[in-house]
């Protein structure tokens, strides 16, 4: 019996300085989710894989801010994107 992996989820976020918090600007499954993950590799963004903060962030609504109960998960995913841009400069 061949095992078939489920579908991947991909969440996409904004933050810009100003905003109260980050904003969810693109979620999909499946090929949706592939085209997400393709798209931003393409131009440049990096991508954090966490299936645990990924599927909290399938709750959130398009164009909404993240609740202030991920607001820790995000911070720390931030400071993960921002050490890696610093090692690049």
């Amino acid at each position: 019996m061949r095992q078939t992996k489920p579908p991947q989820n991909a969440v996409a976020i904004v933050y810009q300085s100003g905003d109260s918090a980050p904003k969810v600007v693109a979620k999909g499954r499946g090929m949706v989710a592939e085209e997400i993950i393709a798209r931003a590799r393409e131009h440049g963004v990096f991508v954090h894989e966490s299936k645990e903060l990924v599927a909290l962030l399938m709750q959130v609504e398009l164009d909404q801010h993240i609740p202030p109960a991920l607001y820790r998960a995000v911070a720390e995913l931030l400071a993960w994107l921002y050490r890696i841009e610093a090692a690049q400069q």
